[in-house]
């Protein structure tokens, strides 16, 4: 065995003849972004060679590996504080303003690389994390102020220290904000030079051999026959082969591969800003509304026709997606029996929609989770319930209002209620206008008089009764002040009241009429009973991006964590006996576990270009002058 070859480690997967060193290297990271250079440490009996060891063992000091020990990535490193960073204060008072100025400055760049930090962007977005918890646990005013008003009525103690916190209004809060625009400047500060590093390195060229490939943490040698010439023309084309840029450099090929793994890493810290501007342009550009409708009802995109609706802070009105739809028909089926009864088998919206104002008609059906989408507005389905038809005639039976009256669920059953108001047409036997108020509760499955309380048994209509109480007087609708129609504001009403003295009220099956005492007049509840479906209807214009952004970051997290950056040198020069001595090393970063084995596969294919030569024939013994033969 050659001197070369005694200085090596046994390693495995290699061809016969040659000798690797699978040793790996350990060291230590300085700072997020750095990487330490290969093997800081000492050497193990597992074979495990740091720097310092090899450096010993090549006859060099650490850190002679020169440009092939550069860092194989471009993270930024960090500096510590130096103390002063003005350097010496010089005398009198420009001096004094020099010094202060550099001072300045100095902590100015610190905080800077602090900023732009990986650590420092990892702890941001893991308080933008934290911050976001509240606004899903806590009602906020941008979602429903209905919800926070009822909130602070249970809660009057906290309502102060949280109206402080602006944690009602997290999202356009000081606070979140400042989290969110330091992390957009952090993850800006940090890729860009970064990116201008890696363009460096992409122009730039493998790095030549170092003097003694045999400190390298990943080595093997042998003797070829085989001219040094040959030797590395057959390596440049082994290597460019296996996708790895390489090069001639004097005696020995440099090659260098993995540069999707920085690809991966700059793709993904891209995303993660792709995804911030989404969030951002979703909240000051969305929109968001609800809207009821009954079976055979219609809803045009305008801001009139909602119920409710929330928008962004930049939103106009005219961005609104000119678009109608008609509710056909909504379809409920339930489990009738079992442990699963009442529970939704079929929940479907069959509506007829158009595009715009003069657009051809289209059938479709909205279902839960598969909305209806048109021009980037979509069309959700969230809840469905009961509206029975009645019938309100006057005391010379007149009709003075007829419609299908939506009422709001209270349970699983759809067990109902509302109210049923008569505006206008009605008067009195003295000729006088009057209001009337009908709340109501309503039952699709009534177990019947004397099974108690009056709760509906199942959510489809099997035994459906409606159960009605009356008032008359003002409904205060002219008063200015917004009502809720699903509920009787009694102030300004006198109830009619039956032989007892007490409210007025019955139970009513489809088909029967209650009469009001005093031939006031009647309400009758038809046979008809329509559904109605509870429809949202949102815009989002950054959820295509943040889509994008998720799949480009999971796309380079997947590249960042199993594409490896290494280097692989290969020298071939002529040994003092005129045999060729082949070298190869291999360099990764601290990760790079299959380096060995990719460096022992590409000897094994080097070996089959210039085979191992015979170990020489020991020479016969020259007997001594005067020795016996």
């Amino acid at each position: 065995m050659s001197e070369t070859e005694t200085e090596t480690t046994t390693g495995t997967g290699t061809t016969p003849g040659t000798t690797t060193d699978t040793g790996t290297t350990t060291g230590t990271e300085t700072a997020p972004g750095t990487e330490a250079a290969p093997g800081a440490g000492t050497t193990t009996d597992t074979g495990t060679t740091t720097e310092a060891a090899g450096a010993e063992r090549a006859g060099q000091e650490p850190g002679d590996l020169g440009g092939a020990g550069d860092r194989l990535s471009t993270a930024p490193q960090e500096r510590a504080v130096p103390g002063s960073f003005g350097g010496p204060r010089a005398p009198g008072p420009v001096g004094a303003l020099a010094w202060g100025v550099r001072e300045t400055a100095g902590w100015i760049r610190w905080f800077w690389r602090q900023l732009t930090s990986m650590r420092v962007a990892l702890i941001l977005l893991f308080l933008l994390s934290l911050g976001a918890i509240p606004g899903s646990l806590i009602p906020q005013n941008s979602v429903d102020e209905m919800k926070v008003g009822t909130w602070k009525d249970n809660n009057e103690f906290w309502t102060p220290v949280f109206e402080k916190l602006q944690l009602f209004d997290v999202y356009s809060s000081v606070w979140f904000s400042a989290i969110y625009i330091l992390l957009f400047v952090s993850l800006i500060g940090c890729i860009v030079p970064r990116t201008w590093q890696f363009i460096g390195q992409l122009r730039g060229r493998p790095p030549g051999a170092p003097k003694r490939l045999t400190r390298l943490p990943v080595y093997t040698t042998w003797r070829t026959e085989a001219e040094p010439e040959a030797v590395r023309e057959a390596a440049l084309a082994l290597l460019r082969k296996r996708r790895f840029r390489a090069r001639a450099a004097g005696d020995a090929v440099a090659s260098e591969k993995g540069y999707l793994r920085e690809v991966g890493n700059l793709l993904f810290h891209v995303s993660l800003i792709v995804m911030l501007v989404a969030f951002a342009v979703g909240q000051l550009f969305k929109s968001e509304g609800g809207k009821l409708v009954v079976e055979g009802d219609g809803f045009a995109n305008t801001l009139t026709q909602y119920d409710d609706f929330r928008s962004g802070s930049l939103f106009d009105v005219d961005d609104l997606v000119p678009f109608s739809f008609t509710l056909d028909q909504f379809t409920g089926t339930y489990e009738p029996s079992g442990p699963q009864k009442g529970t939704p088998r079929t929940f479907e919206a069959a509506v007829t929609y158009a595009k715009g104002a003069d657009g051809k008609e289209r059938k479709a059906v909205v279902r839960v989770n598969e909305p209806l989408e048109v021009d980037g507005s979509k069309l959700y389905l969230l809840a469905h319930g009961y509206a029975p038809v009645v019938t309100v005639r006057d005391g010379k039976g007149q009709v003075v209002h007829r419609a299908a009256v939506p009422l709001l669920p209270i349970d699983d059953n759809v067990s109902s209620t509302g109210v049923i108001k008569v505006l206008d047409g009605y008067r009195n036997k003295d000729g006088e206008k009057e209001q009337l108020g009908f709340p109501a509760f309503f039952v699709p499955t009534y177990a019947g008089k004397g099974h108690g309380q009056m709760f509906s048994q199942f959510p489809a209509l099997v035994f459906p009764a409606l159960n009605l109480s009356a008032y008359r007087g003002s409904l205060g609708v002219d008063s200015g002040v917004p009502q809720n129609v699903y509920q009787l504001d009694t102030r300004k009403m006198k109830p009619f009241e039956d032989a007892k003295g007490e409210v007025f009220k019955q139970t009513l099956l489809p088909g029967e009429t209650m009469k009001l005492p005093g031939g006031a007049g009647s309400i009758t509840f038809e046979k008809e009973i329509k559904e109605w479906a509870s429809f949202q209807i949102s815009q989002q214009p950054g959820n295509g991006l943040a889509l994008a952004g998720a799949v480009a970051a999971i796309t380079g997290l997947v590249g960042s964590l199993f594409i490896q950056r290494r280097r692989v040198w290969v020298r071939a020069v002529r040994g003092e006996d005129g045999v060729t001595v082949v070298e190869m090393a291999g360099l990764g970063r601290s990760e790079s576990a299959g380096l060995p084995e990719e460096l022992a596969d590409l000897a094994a294919s080097l070996n089959a270009e210039a085979p191992t030569a015979p170990d020489p024939e020991p020479a016969e013994a020259v007997p001594a002058e005067g020795a016996e033969k």
